[in-house]
């Protein structure tokens, strides 16, 4: 009888200890900023400028 008894607290305290269930776990979000130069969007067209200068001249 002792033994149902103690199986009984047992199933008792873990009920009530469990009723709330698992806490969600909230990860933040990243976010990566890439560093970019002030001169970035200038270089592309100033090579092909000088690409085409080039072969204009021969």
């Amino acid at each position: 009888m002792k033994k149902i008894a103690l199986a009984a607290a047992f199933t008792l305290a873990a009920s009530t200890a469990f009723a709330g269930g698992a806490p969600e776990v909230v990860v933040p979000a990243v976010e990566a900023k890439v560093a970019s130069s002030s001169a970035g969007g200038l270089v592309v067209p100033l090579l092909l400028l000088l690409v085409v200068a080039a072969a204009a001249s021969n």
